[in-house]
Formats: C-alpha cells, sequence, structure tokens
C-alpha cells in the first residue's frame, strides 16, 4: 500500500467514525457542578438601578421584570451549573439551597429543533431545566420509554 492510499484509508476510516450516533441522557442532578458565582446583593441592587432606570429608555416595554426589584432579582439571581460531563448546562435559583436540587430527577426529555440548533432539554422540579445544544440532528430512541419514565429516557444525536 502506498503513501497515499494509506492517507485515503486513514482519512475514510476518521469519517465513519465521526457519523457514529452519541447517546444522551439527562443528568443526575447529584453530580452538577456549579461554574460561575451567585450574584451578591449589591450586585443585584446596582445591576437593577442600571437596567431599570429612567435613563434606561432603550427597556421600555420589552420586559416586565422592572416593575419590582423583587421581579427583577428572581430572574437575575442565578448561577449556571452544568454536568459532571460538561454537555448540559443550566441556570439554578441562588436561592434554591443545593442539597435541595441536587435530589431531584428529571420529570421529562424534549428535543426542541431551533434553527440549525437542536437543543435537548431536560426538564426538571422547581422550574430548572439543563439543555445539551448540538448541530447535529437528535431524536428520541423510544417516545414511549420517555413518556413513561424520563429518569431513563436516552436521544440519539448524529
Amino acid at each position: 500500500m502506498n503513501r497515499r492510499s494509506l492517507t485515503l484509508a486513514l482519512f475514510a476510516a476518521s469519517l465513519s467514525f465521526s457519523a457514529v450516533a452519541a447517546n444522551f441522557s439527562c443528568p443526575e442532578m447529584a453530580g452538577v457542578v456549579q461554574v460561575n458565582a451567585c450574584p451578591t446583593e449589591e450586585e443585584l441592587r446596582f445591576t437593577y438601578n442600571g437596567y431599570c432606570s429612567d435613563n434606561a429608555k432603550a427597556y421600555a416595554n420589552q420586559t416586565d421584570s422592572c416593575i419590582r426589584y423583587e421581579d427583577y432579582r428572581q430572574m437575575k439571581n442565578t448561577a449556571r451549573w452544568e454536568s459532571k460531563d460538561g454537555e448540559f448546562d443550566g441556570y439554578v435559583s441562588c436561592d434554591l439551597p443545593a442539597s435541595e436540587f441536587k435530589a431531584l430527577k428529571a420529570t421529562s426529555l424534549k428535543v426542541v429543533q431551533q434553527g440549525k440548533l437542536t437543543k435537548l432539554v431536560c426538564t426538571y422540579p422547581k422550574g430548572i431545566n439543563f439543555t445539551y445544544r448540538t448541530k447535529s440532528a437528535c431524536k428520541l430512541l423510544d417516545e414511549k420509554a420517555c413518556a413513561a419514565d424520563a429518569a431513563n429516557c436516552k436521544a440519539a444525536c448524529d
């Protein structure tokens, strides 16, 4: 086998490995890790005043979060968390103790198409979502099994 044939054979082999579908399931919340810190109360008040001040006309009629500080705080007092493998991520309220949400189990796994992006969205109680994003095509492996038990639901992405 000459060098050119060997190069083509290696290239073809690498293509076949990339065509293998990857399977995903919702992450166990017990293994998620916090990526960024929660904002301090001082930071929240500072950003509220800047975002919702009389000078912030650019946001007029675009959000209801400026009606009360408590609404703004609820929306912005979050930290980013991700699965142990870094594939899924989501924002969790800093008012929710980790010990409380780390015991939660997934209630659904959905494939959501958003333009050229495909998202696998895992939903948990207390309004928590963890999402995997890809440009690959994804599908649920067994929709009936997913409807019966989200914890055992799997999706495949090309």
